[in-house]
Order: structure tokens, then C-alpha cells, then sequence
């Protein structure tokens, strides 16, 4: 029996558990939606050992900049590659820093200064020969423009030429479930949309799907947002997903904002997308098609 041991059973990583477990994959995990505690370290090194899968979704510590699951864990991890357990990272674009809207792909070089917790420990994994998959920005049911809009937090920025990369959480789970089930060698994987913009377009489309007006536009220092939200608005890139597309033969179900900010507002209220819809009708390429390589220096999409 596959067996997938997760650290971080969260927003992303409990629907990718949902999907597992409806293959029949015996899942373990820490996190809100866990089965055992992270300082539980008997119970969480017996799980390690049985484990034929291993993904983290713990995110850097903020007091230290430490990967919390390398600090507790990072000895039975180190060599499990070699063993042929399958390792998998959640981590960041945020690893290649401001790059003044220009393109990014895997071979874009990582930033240092702010990013430089997430570059740390996105390397670390790597090195450990683990799938590392880089996220652009997370949205999906509960975390989106739409629900931004209907709570009255949704800002406009005037901030001309701004642009950013993001990606619904159904199209992480396909892309980690693509590189499980493809054999994908390890290594980065920039998982995004099609579609970079602005955050100003997706909140106007947001609205317009809710049939409100738009927030007004406002400079960046009177819209009173928090050192996070601020720390959002210092980043300017485009990510291109060429490589997940060749390496893992997927393609985003939501490949730009407007298809997956329907997707939520349709979702309001049913629940969870993840689950047997999801896998079903998740986008693959089929191993024949054709699929150019994307990269960076060029104009994608």
C-alpha cells in the first residue's frame, strides 16, 4: 500500500490527502487536519519509516527563518531519496524575488534579502532530492478575490505596470498528484496559471462576477494594509509553468483568474471541490500531444 506521510495538513495539502485517500493511499499527517502532533516525534518518526511518500507544507519559521520540518526531522529525511521514498516540498515564487515584471522559470536565479528564509529552505530540499513545487499565489474556496469583495477587504492599488502569477489549489493538487503518478525526477516545478496580471483586474472581475462596484483606486501607503499585504505589493514578476507542463504532462484546469474565480463562486456553499469531480475531470496532457518548451525570455501564452 502507498503510504503518504504530510507535514502541514492545511489549506492545500488536506485536499491533495482527500484525492489520496479516495485512491486508497494510507495518509498521516501533522498539522489542522493531522493525525498526529509535529512534537509527537515517536509517532512522527514510525510514520517516516513506514512511509513510501513524504511531502512538507510547512512554510519557513517566522521567528528564525528555519524550516521547522529540516530543524526536527531533517536527519531521518536526509538519504530517503536514495531509499526511494518519494519526497515532495511546498514552496514558493516568491524564491526568485522582484524582478520588475520580467519572466521567471526554474532556471531564473533565486533572490536573496527578504526571500531569503524561503531560497534557504527550498535549496535544502532540493538537495535532499525532493519534488520541490514552487506556488505562485494560493486562491480557491474561502481565499479569493470573491470573498475579498463580499467581506469588504478588497483593495485597488495604483501601482501601473504591477503584475503577479497565481494558481487555484485544485491545480496544485493535480500538479503534485501528476508528478507522483508520472514518476517525475526531482527538482523545481514553478506551478502557476497562464495568466499573469494585476490584483486590480482580479478584484474588478471579482466584482463584476458579484455585480458590485469596484473599490476605489488608492495609493499604496493610504490603504492601510498590513506589513504582509505591503510585503505583497513589493514583488513584480511573471512566472511561466513550461516545465510542469512538459515534465509532468499537466495543464492548469483554471488557466487564468476569470475561469477560476467562477469556479469559486459556482463552489460558494457546496463544500470542498476537492474529491471525485476533481480527479476526474483534472487536465492532463496526453504523452503525444505536442507541448513546446516555455521559457521566461519569451512571450508566453
Amino acid at each position: 500500500m502507498a503510504r503518504m506521510f504530510i507535514f502541514g495538513l492545511g489549506y492545500v495539502a488536506s485536499r491533495l490527502a482527500t484525492l489520496l485517500r479516495e485512491r486508497g493511499w494510507d495518509v498521516a499527517g501533522t498539522g489542522r487536519a493531522g493525525t498526529c502532533r509535529f512534537n509527537d516525534t515517536a509517532r512522527v518518526r514510525q510514520s517516516l519509516a513506514n512511509a513510501t511518500h513524504i511531502l512538507s507544507a510547512v512554510p519557513p519559521d517566522r521567528s528564525n527563518g528555519g524550516d521547522p520540518v529540516m530543524l526536527n526531522y531533517g536527519a531521518l529525511l536526509r538519504g530517503k531519496a536514495s531509499t526511494a521514498t518519494w519526497l515532495g516540498y511546498l514552496s514558493s515564487t516568491g524564491v526568485y524575488g522582484d524582478t520588475g515584471g520580467a519572466w521567471v522559470d526554474e532556471a531564473s536565479p533565486t533572490a536573496g534579502a527578504a526571500g531569503s528564509a524561503r531560497v534557504l529552505c527550498d535549496s535544502d530540499w532540493l538537495a535532499q532530492g525532493a519534488r520541490v513545487f514552487r506556488l505562485s499565489g494560493i486562491y480557491g474556496p474561502g481565499r479569493s478575490a470573491v470573498d475579498r469583495v463580499r467581506s469588504g477587504k478588497a483593495h485597488r492599488i495604483d501601482l501601473p505596470g504591477q503584475v503577479f502569477s497565481r494558481v487555484h489549489v485544485d491545480d496544485i493538487v493535480t500538479a503534485v498528484l501528476a508528478a507522483i503518478d508520472k514518476g517525475a525526477p526531482p527538482g523545481p516545478y514553478n506551478i502557476t496559471d497562464d495568466l499573469p496580471t494585476s490584483q486590480n483586474a482580479v478584484i474588478e472581475e471579482a466584482c463584476r462576477l458579484l455585480g458590485v462596484e469596484p473599490p476605489p483606486l488608492r495609493k499604496l501607503d493610504d490603504a492601510d494594509l498590513s506589513p504582509m499585504a505591503r510585503g505583497f505589493y513589493a514583488q513584480n514578476r511573471r512566472v511561466a509553468n513550461g516545465r510542469a507542463k512538459r515534465v509532468l504532462r499537466w495543464l492548469p484546469r483554471y488557466p487564468t483568474y476569470a475561469e477560476g474565480l467562477r469556479a469559486v463562486l459556482s463552489a460558494s456553499g457546496a463544500g470542498s471541490a476537492a474529491g471525485t469531480d476533481l480527479a476526474l475531470s483534472a487536465t492532463a496532457i496526453p504523452a503525444s500531444a505536442s507541448n513546446p518548451p516555455v521559457t521566461a525570455s519569451g512571450v508566453q501564452r
